[in-house]
């Protein structure tokens, strides 16, 4: 009697589909994941997102593309997907930048099977304020069923499982590029992260890059108003002994 061998399953590594249905929701994907990943630079947790996560082995059909999701106590580094039964590690925090396409499905679908896969904390953000009120909306796993997270004093929604404070703030965004100029007037806002023990807003790579320059700007300026005043009152005692 022969042995037939398993056929190996071919598991896609894109759904065919953008990221982002636009530069905005894209670059507010980009902004989280790597706010996200230098917060967790040092320990045992995995960012990612856009990211094919199969939750069905040997069903390559069985698939969720989170926008940003993070796993804590497994590895760091590159994945070409994420399967659950080679990770053994299902998403702790799930966070979709809903729009006008993915609307329904962030919100009926995604919630449905993320409850039963029990990702513990989803959260729901619209960075245009056109399709959910309001913009920022988060549930918590209590039981088997997604409570609504309730805002505190500030609005924002505290994530138990991030230890982080999410809130929702006017876009800053650069001046010189006149669509993003356009985007600010009409009211947009991006998702921001506190630090719970610090009160400290977490920043991307780029964004502590350009701190820390201006911060360095800011002290040679000191340095040099400090220079300069040594020398006015270097001259002023010379003037005074030469009466």
């Amino acid at each position: 009697m022969s042995i037939i061998p398993l056929q190996s399953v071919d598991y896609p590594e894109s759904d065919g589909k953008p990221m982002g249905e636009t530069d905005l929701h894209r670059e507010e994907m980009v902004r989280l994941i790597n706010s996200l990943k230098r917060f967790y630079a040092r320990e045992m947790v995995y960012v990612s997102g856009d990211l094919l996560l199969f939750y069905e082995e040997g069903n390559p059909k069985r698939f969720v593309v989170p926008d940003v999701f993070v796993v804590k106590g497994i590895q760091r580094g590159p994945r070409r997907s994420y399967k659950l039964w080679v990770e053994q590690r299902t998403p702790d925090v799930v966070i979709e930048v809903t729009s006008r396409k993915t609307k329904k499905v962030d919100s009926t679908t995604k919630p449905r099977l993320y409850r039963r896969l029990r990702v513990r904390e989803y959260f729901l953000f619209d960075p245009t304020s056109d399709y959910l009120n309001p913009p920022l909306q988060g549930y918590r796993l209590v039981n088997d069923r997604y409570a609504l997270i309730s805002p505190d004093a500030q609005g924002a929604l505290v994530s138990e499982q991030l230890g982080l404070r999410l809130q929702a703030e006017s876009a800053q965004m650069p001046e010189a590029v006149p669509l993003l100029e356009e985007m600010q007037s009409q009211g947009q806002t991006q998702l921001v992260f506190y630090r719970q023990d610090t009160g400290h807003r977490l920043l991307t790579a780029e964004e502590a890059a350009e701190a820390a320059a201006e911060a360095a700007e800011a002290a040679d300026e000191a340095r040099r108003a400090a220079e300069a005043e040594v020398t006015r009152l270097r001259e002023a005692l010379r003037r005074r002994d030469n009466r």
